[in-house]
């Protein structure tokens, strides 16, 4: 009987070292995620289960509700770097960051950087990268598809996979040279472009960084209010769409005290991004994608549906 009872605590104690382990690294070094949506395609698809690695840009320390914000060993995020954070734009302001809704995007927009925007707030090119040679998003109907796709292999069109779709159609990546080719071979090809190829109504939006001096614009009003509101501790309200007021007080620019990002889906089509929910402060990130770990397609039956290719690939 004794020999049983040891054996049972023996056990018992391994297990609460196994739990524990678990729980210190899922803390403090790496954590696992799922994606549920198409927003990442064609990087990450809906299935695919994701290590993250928490000290890419330093250990963001855990409980802000008790210590506050804190990270070791800091580090800058680098542009195209797939970025897991917490949602920056809660209902509520009294919510830690670590207690929000966890999203992924890619980092477009680094402190400081000017980017051009789209009417849509899409990052486009500016006029001199405006080419033949350039890639757009074009849309067209979904009736072309299997001729679109023998096309893209007779003309050898390379990595041009489909991106997503709306309600006009399917969405892949094209120059205007690849186009041209398209419609030489396909009589009557219908096919738009999704965004300007212009720069005509082009806007520069500026990320802000920690005391950076902002020009507040009718363009970029409604991001910067909601960062001084939802991050930057004072109360920020628009008057006739074009003045912002922050504590009370009439201002035509403001100084930030953080460093924000901007973060933008893969599909353009299926978004939520920063397009949604503006920028994310430093403090809301939790770490870098680094690893497919898992991935099977959610519609598919129990038995059915793995991505073997996928498996143990790194995130890019």
């Amino acid at each position: 009987m004794k020999s049983k009872a040891k054996n049972l605590i023996f056990w018992i104690r391994t297990l609460g070292i196994a739990v524990a382990g678990v729980l210190l690294l899922q803390l403090f070094a790496f954590s696992s995620c799922y994606i549920p949506s198409s927003g990442m395609e064609n990087s990450l698809y809906p299935g695919d289960h994701l290590i993250i690695n928490k000290w890419a840009y330093g250990l963001r320390l855990p409980f802000m509700t008790v210590f506050g914000y804190q990270r070791i060993n800091d580090k800058p995020l680098h542009k195209n770097d797939i970025v897991v954070f917490n949602n920056p734009f809660a209902r509520s302001t009294k919510v830690p960051a670590d207690r929000r809704e966890v999203f992924i995007s890619r980092c477009m927009g680094l402190p400081g950087d000017t980017l051009m925007m789209s009417p849509q707030y899409s990052i486009i090119c500016p006029r001199k990268e405006v080419n033949p040679d350039h890639k757009q998003l074009y849309v067209y109907p979904k009736d072309k598809e299997n001729s679109i796709e023998k096309q893209i292999k007779q003309l050898g069109i390379e990595e041009n996979k489909l991106i997503g779709y709306n309600k006009m159609g399917y969405v892949r990546s094209f120059s205007r040279y690849e186009i041209y080719l398209l419609q030489q071979e396909i009589p009557g090809l219908k096919i738009k472009s999704v965004l300007p190829d212009t720069c005509e109504l082009v806007h520069a939006l500026v990320v802000p960084g920690r005391g950076r001096n902002i020009h507040i614009t009718p363009w970029n009003i409604t991001f910067l209010r909601n960062a001084i509101n939802e991050h930057e501790g004072k109360r920020a309200f628009i008057i006739n769409d074009s003045l912002l007021y922050v504590n009370g007080q009439k201002v035509s620019s403001y100084v930030f005290t953080k460093d924000y990002y901007w973060m933008v889906s893969n599909n353009s089509i299926n978004i939520n991004d920063s397009r949604i929910f503006g920028f994310v402060p430093k403090d809301h990130i939790i770490g870098k994608a680094s690893l497919i770990w898992f991935s099977k397609d959610s519609g598919a039956g129990f038995f059915s549906g793995f991505r073997w290719k996928r498996f143990f690939q790194s995130v890019q």
